[in-house]
């Protein structure tokens, strides 16, 4: 997987030192305000966990207290949420690099956590605020739900107060009174459901609707068998977005939600919906119920009674299937490790930027950007979801929920209603248009067309599947893609119209021209990575010598390596980093019976390090290696140095992640033979290769529905740009469209769908190496080196400065439009 030795080492800027070692950095793209190591010693700061436990919680402690440690704090793991609080002295542990090892990935909460009606109490409170001054603790991070931060602002009110009584009373001296005056705290929201407002996503859903998505296709096995109607609970309380994703990604028949209750005569209406599916050839059903659904009179829906009008009216075998704690536990999926860690380090920073007068406030996530959201503000929107629903206010309770939950709605609305279009009018235009998947396998290919072919087909168009890209078009491997054909298509990985890493110009564009006007092709979806990218690129430029090319050329990104321009991710590389994060976590329990042992696992990804790194920070690596920082062996052996000192400590194994273009020189053999080496006498060293496994899997949520939106809006603008262009046309005249902006990719930036011409992109465009020139991910960067114990300088991603925090929400909604999508 390295490069050929023959060719030359491209050239690569050095970064330079900074007093606190060296910033691997690429392009300047850090922002924010750089802190150094120790920047904040002598300050105490404490974490808890309490309310629900959720997926990810361990992997945002570890964060803290890596990150709080590397700033020079003293960090207390408060054990048992706010009883452990009241309790006092015996839980709370001086936390350590070494107690935090090897819990990234752990579901639940390695501290405990417990809902504590004591706290809610004013003398709770009071012992609570005896025993943190006793500590000298006067930050605080909490990790939990709308709950456990409301009482964590309350907290913050009384403070002052709470410690004028305990002086009072003598259970505080005054010197303890001074040092503690201020308490300052700063939430981070962990809760599978999915339910604060203000950020797009709470650290463990990901995990959950991991776990939901992997019942739903194994119970897929056995509904197919027997042609059964499965009904599934799932967790939410009273919101509907786990049951919203996972009808989505699973191609639910049916689901129920609380914001979206269904019509009156509901049981009609599925009935109907259940029998129309059978008839078109569907042998199972799913019918998604979250725990809270109800009518539109408030009245509970269980999957009891939906189960029952199913089997009754339409005499199908239906069964129950109560998803339940399943959702809570399991391994941590990598998004949720990724964000635990950004997030947990982001909040430990911003406590020691508070002052005396700082307001409480939330870490959340808008889009790939952490930012800061006022507590009470988000807190009280949070409640006005449940005042709007028990006052039927259901429109205003999706408004409340978001953006991206209105969008997430009003897609499975859109594809759960789809029908094909029955042409009775020949004298209108129907549109041909073609689809094809070029260059390397990606989880989640099959979403795109699925949404693409049965959208068009909604709306009476004829899609023609083109087979093994270009190749397969000039020989003639061309063939309708029907309604029926793309049943199931959305769980299934690699691709079914099969791909090969072979651009337009390698084939010949009189070849391609040909087949365009043979097929009557008037307008072409290429579903892929880089290929499909530059493809889209030749075909555009040649239009003035093939009227054929003059048609809507859309690209969507499609590639594990995550290295198309104009979009934050690609479909495939969500799955391909998981795949990778649970082989890693194979690899590292493997360790546990031997001597201590350092793993370097190579990955994939051409010169983009973007599966090197999230990997990394996700697995809890030590290191990784990527082609946008260049390293020299000073640099690997001063790696392999900090790993023998922390393997004379408890610690057993270190993980090393190498991308596969890393360095020509520095090959994973080379750099496994060092460290043999380096290491003799205190460890042993070995290298994984992973390979193809990495673009295999079935596909994750996350691309499952960035597919099915993704494909929606390709055939939007492709519709939009023929509808234009035929306007005052005759039906049988060619279409002729020569505009840059009908040749764009379809991409993700931060949270919106946005359509970029790819001429718009040629400047952003590393060609050479297949690289865009600027990537967001490289700000995590020191992230990683920090969290592995190396010397780097962290720079705060959040996008709003700390002495001047914006009112978050407020911003994000009077920016909302028909493209704001949340990530899942």
């Amino acid at each position: 997987m390295s490069q050929n030795s023959n060719e030359q080492e491209p050239k690569r800027e050095r970064t330079p030192s900074t007093p606190c070692g060296k910033l691997r950095v690429h392009n300047g793209v850090q922002e924010g305000k750089p802190v150094d190591k120790n920047q904040f010693a002598g300050r105490t700061l404490g974490v808890f966990t309490s309310g629900g436990d959720s997926q990810g919680m361990n992997a945002t402690v570890r964060a803290i207290v890596r990150m709080g440690l590397y700033l020079g704090c003293k960090v207390y793991l408060i054990h048992e949420g706010y009883q452990g609080m009241i309790d006092g002295e015996k839980n709370f542990q001086l936390g350590s690099w070494a107690s935090v090892s090897g819990i990234v990935g752990l579901g639940g909460t390695i501290i405990g956590s417990a809902r504590c009606p004591e706290f809610r109490e004013r003398s709770g409170r009071l012992k609570a605020a005896r025993n943190l001054a006793k500590a000298g603790i006067n930050n605080l991070v909490c990790i939990g739900g709308d709950g456990t931060l409301t009482g964590a602002d309350l907290f913050k009110k009384e403070w002052n107060s709470l410690l004028d009584e305990l002086l009072e009373k003598n259970e505080i001296t005054k010197d303890e009174y001074e040092k503690n005056k201020y308490l300052n705290i700063v939430g981070i929201v962990g809760s599978i459901d999915n339910d604060f407002c203000g950020t797009d996503m709470t650290i463990g859903t990901s995990s959950a609707l991991h776990r939901i998505i992997e019942a739903i296709d194994a119970i897929v096995t056995t509904a197919f068998s027997h042609q059964r109607c499965f009904v599934m609970e799932v967790m939410g309380r009273h919101c509907g977005y786990l049951a919203l994703a996972a009808g989505l990604a699973s191609e639910a028949d049916w689901i129920f939600i609380p914001e979206h209750p269904p019509e009156p005569d509901w049981e009609n209406i599925l009935c109907k919906r259940l029998q129309y599916h059978r008839l078109a050839g569907h042998r199972l059903n799913i019918v998604i119920v979250a725990e809270g659904a109800i009518d539109n009179q408030g009245n509970p829906i269980t999957s009891e009674y939906v189960k029952k009008v199913i089997s009754s009216r339409l005499k199908i075998d239906t069964r129950i299937t109560i998803l339940g704690h399943v959702q809570r536990g399991g391994a941590t999926s990598a998004y949720d490790r990724v964000l635990g860690a950004r997030l947990g380090s982001e909040a430990v920073l911003a406590l020691m930027m508070s002052h005396n007068e700082s307001p409480p406030f939330v870490i959340g996530i808008n889009g790939n950007q952490p930012c800061y959201i006022p507590l009470v503000e988000a807190v009280e929107r949070t409640k006005a979801v449940a005042k709007a629903m028990a006052a039927f206010e259901f429109k205003k309770a999706i408004e409340l929920r978001g953006a991206s939950f209105e969008r997430n709605l009003e897609s499975y609305i859109k594809m759960s209603k789809l029908q094909p279009k029955i042409l009775v009018d020949d004298s209108s235009r129907h549109y041909t248009l073609g689809v094809m998947n070029l260059g390397a396998p990606a989880a989640g290919v099959n979403s795109v067309i699925r949404s693409f072919v049965r959208q068009a087909a909604s709306i009476g168009c004829t899609v023609l599947a083109i087979q093994d890209g270009f190749e397969g078009l000039v020989s003639g491997l061309v063939k309708e893609l029907e309604w029926k054909s793309v049943y199931g298509w959305t769980g299934i990985g690699g691709s079914l119209l099969g791909c090969q890493r072979i651009d337009a110009k390698k084939i010949g564009y009189t070849h391609i021209a040909a087949a365009l006007k043979k097929f009557k092709i008037e307008g072409l979806l290429l579903v892929g990575g880089f290929e499909a990218y530059t493809s889209v690129i030749q075909l555009s430029e040649q239009r003035k010598n093939f009227q054929e090319f003059c048609i809507p050329l859309i690209c969507v990104p499609a590639t594990i390596s995550n290295n198309v321009p104009g979009s934050d991710f690609s479909i495939g590389c969500d799955t391909a980093l998981n795949e990778i994060v649970t082989i890693c976590d194979k690899i590292k329990q493997s360790a546990l019976g031997s001597k201590r042992r350092v793993f370097l696992v190579e990955t994939m990804g051409g010169y983009c390090g973007y599966l090197a790194s999230v990997a990394g920070l996700a697995s809890g690596a030590d290191q990784s290696y990527i082609f946008e920082e260049p390293f020299t062996i000073n640099d690997i052996v001063e790696d392999v140095r900090l790993l023998k000192e922390k393997m004379k400590s408890d610690l057993k194994r270190g993980l090393l992640i190498r991308n596969e273009m890393a360095n020509k020189h520095y090959t994973s053999e080379f750099m496994q033979n060092l460290m043999c080496e380096e290491g003799k006498g205190v460890f042993s060293a070995r290298a994984n290769i992973i390979g193809h496994m990495q673009q295999g899997g079935v596909p994750t949520p996350f691309d499952r529905n960035l597919g099915i939106k993704f494909g929606n809006k390709a055939l939007i603008k492709m519709v939009e740009i023929l509808n234009k262009a035929t306007e005052g046309l005759p039906v049988n005249e060619r279409i002729n469209v020569s505009d840059p902006n009908s040749s764009v990719v379809v991409g993700i930036r931060r949270n919106q769908i946005v359509y970029t011409s790819v001429f718009d992109l040629l400047e952003e465009t590393d060609f050479e190496h297949r690289l865009p020139k600027k990537q967001w991910w490289l700000n995590m960067r020191p992230l990683i080196r920090i969290l592995g114990k190396h010397e780097a300088v962290y720079k705060s991603e959040v996008m709003t400065k700390d002495e001047d925090v914006e009112e978050f929400i407020e911003d994000r909604d009077e920016k909302e439009d028909e493209n704001l999508v949340t990530l899942y």
